[in-house]
C-alpha cells in the first residue's frame, strides 16, 4: 500500500501480520493502519480519540478494506474491544503524547485486550540531546500545554523507562531496534507543532496567545530543519498467565 513510512514497514518486518486481529493504538492519520492492511492483516482496529483523525483513516484506507477496518473513536484507556480479543497491537509515535498516568493506563488497556502470547510494538522517539535546537519548540509546546490543560504536551521516554511500564502488565522485550539515527525533524513536522501551539494560543487571552504564537512561528523559520535524536522500536510478548 502507497505511503507507508519505512519506520512502519522496518517495526513490522518480522512480525507475524498476516491472518492477525490487530489493534492500532492511537491511530494518527493512519500509517500503521495502512502497513498492517499492506502486511495482510485479517482485521485492523484502528483506535483514537480525534474525530479528524478518525476521518482521515477513513479517506485513506477506506476504499477496498471495508472487511478489515474498523476506525473506532474511543479512550485508549478504555476500548470498547473485548479482553483477549487482539493478536497484534502497534502503538507508533503514541507514548511520546501520553504523559505518565495514561502511559500506565493505556499499557493496562492494551494488556487487557491482548490474547495470551499476543504481540505488542511500540515504536518512539528517544529524549531529544539537550543540544537539539528542535527542544525549544518542544519546551515551548508543553508550557502552552501545561497553560491550557495543566499537562505537558509531549513526554519523551528513554527506552528501559517504555520497557518497564509495560513490563508492569505483563509484556516481556523480545526485541529493540533503532528506526531512525538520527530523526529527520522536517520543516513540516516542526510546522505540525508550532500548529499544536497555536491551537493552545488560541484558547488564551490574546495578550499571552498572541506571543506564544509568534513565537512558535520563529522557532520554525530559524530551526528550519535538523537531524537529531533517535527513534526506537520495542517489540513485545504478552506473557501468558
Amino acid at each position: 500500500m502507497d505511503g507507508v513510512p519505512e519506520t512502519v514497514t522496518a517495526a513490522l518486518a518480522d512480525r507475524q501480520v498476516e491472518g492477525q486481529v490487530c489493534l492500532e493504538a492511537g491511530a494518527g492519520v493512519g500509517n500503521t493502519t495502512a502497513g498492517l492492511l499492506a502486511a495482510g492483516a485479517k482485521r485492523v482496529y484502528a483506535v483514537t480519540n480525534d474525530a479528524d483523525h478518525a476521518a482521515t483513516v477513513r479517506e485513506r484506507v477506506g476504499d477496498g478494506n471495508a472487511d478489515r477496518l474498523v476506525v473506532i473513536e474511543a479512550d485508549l484507556r478504555a476500548t470498547p474491544l473485548g479482553t483477549g480479543s487482539v493478536d497484534l497491537v502497534t502503538a507508533h509515535g503514541l507514548c511520546n503524547v501520553l504523559p505518565p498516568a495514561d502511559l500506565d493506563a493505556v499499557a493496562a488497556e492494551l494488556a487487557r485486550v491482548a490474547k495470551p502470547g499476543g504481540r505488542l510494538v511500540v515504536d518512539d522517539y528517544a529524549v531529544p540531546p539537550t543540544d537539539g535546537a528542535v527542544n525549544r519548540l518542544f519546551a515551548l509546546e508543553n508550557a502552552a500545554a501545561r497553560v491550557v490543560d495543566g499537562r505537558p504536551a509531549l513526554t519523551f521516554y528513554p527506552v528501559a523507562v517504555l520497557a518497564a511500564v509495560f513490563a508492569d502488565h505483563g509484556w516481556t522485550v523480545e526485541h529493540r531496534k533503532t528506526l531512525l539515527d538520527p530523526v529527520p525533524w522536517t520543516e513540516a513536522h516542526l510546522d505540525a507543532h508550532a500548529d499544536v501551539v497555536r491551537g493552545y494560543a488560541d484558547e488564551l487571552p490574546d495578550v499571552i496567545g498572541e506571543p506564544l504564537a509568534a513565537i512558535a512561528a520563529d522557532l520554525v523559520s530559524a530551526i528550519g530543519s535538523e537531524r537529531t535524536g533517535t527513534m526506537y522500536s520495542l517489540a513485545f510478548r504478552l506473557v501468558d498467565v
